[in-house]
């Protein structure tokens, strides 16, 4: 129940004008509370939502990724470390920089050769 006091300055606050203002009560101070408290919490719930998947996916990762040994392995058997693999891929590279040193010296039309390994006899542009 509202007192005799606080019924009396409702009425002079209305009668100069002014607004209505309800005099702050420990209800609404406590709902202000709450709602502060409820935002902290869906902070707080977001955030552990967010670090769980993350600590999931980190597990997964770590689960996944290969070991020291297994990485060593993978490397031996790459294709890049036969030493036949390696001769045939500088022999292309040596046939490719002469072809592009051959065709940067002459006026001819490189591209429309049949063999590239021999000097002329394609098609001129």
């Amino acid at each position: 129940m509202v007192s005799c006091v606080r019924r009396s300055s409702l009425r002079r606050s209305r009668r100069r004008g002014g607004l209505a203002r309800l005099p702050e009560t420990p209800e609404s101070a406590s709902l202000v509370a709450r709602s502060a408290m409820e935002t902290l919490r869906k902070a707080l719930i977001a955030g552990a939502v967010l670090g769980a998947g993350a600590g999931v996916g980190t597990a997964l990762f770590v689960l996944v990724a290969p070991g020291e040994q297994q990485k060593q392995t993978m490397l031996k058997e790459m294709p890049e470390q036969d030493p036949q693999r390696r001769d045939e891929a500088a022999r292309t590279k040596e046939l490719l920089l002469a072809s592009l040193q051959e065709a940067a010296a002459t006026q001819e039309n490189v591209a429309w050769r049949k063999n590239w390994m021999s000097g002329g006899g394609g098609k001129s542009a």
